[in-house]
């Protein structure tokens, strides 16, 4: 499903260099995130802890999924800060889609800080039966993934 992107791992370390250069560390580092496959479906769960619930954005597009949210730097005045490790600023993510995804029924819903994006599997990427024939002379039988040959029909199961 995922293809490896290098470029985006070089954005990211770019930008953390110049950031650090320029004297500010509070630049989004990166976005932490699990994906894994339950059945039909991947889950993608990113952290994005104190991120306002209304600059998350999912898109897909190219087969490209990019998450996009953005936490506001705290905009107190006269402050003499004593530690300053909380990011702020637009935290971004891409991830190339392979070909047996669904990208018209991808949903994605934001709760606790973790944004989950459910990525359904295309129902062409889906294990199916495949009716084996035979000559007229022999009976038709079903073969199925990831199982041993069904009886003929006809034949007396036991």
């Amino acid at each position: 499903m995922l293809r490896f992107d290098p470029f985006t791992d070089v954005d990211v370390l770019t930008r953390s260099l110049f950031s650090h250069a320029m004297g500010t560390s509070r630049v989004p580092q990166f976005m932490p995130m699990d994906l894994y496959r339950v059945g039909d479906h991947y889950v993608l769960h990113a952290d994005l802890p104190g991120v306002d619930p209304g600059s998350v954005d999912v898109n897909v597009e190219n087969g490209t999924l990019t998450l996009t949210a953005h936490r506001s730097a705290p905009s107190e005045e006269h402050v003499q800060w004593l530690a300053s490790e909380r990011f702020s600023g637009t935290y971004r993510r891409q991830l190339s889609l392979g070909d047996g995804v669904d990208t018209e029924n991808i949903s994605a819903t934001y709760e606790n800080g973790v944004l989950t994006v459910m990525i359904p599997v295309a129902d062409r990427a889906k294990p199916r039966r495949i009716e084996v024939t035979r000559l007229a002379s022999e009976a038709p039988r079903t073969i199925e993934a990831g199982k041993g040959e069904t009886a003929s029909k006809g034949e007396a199961s036991g």
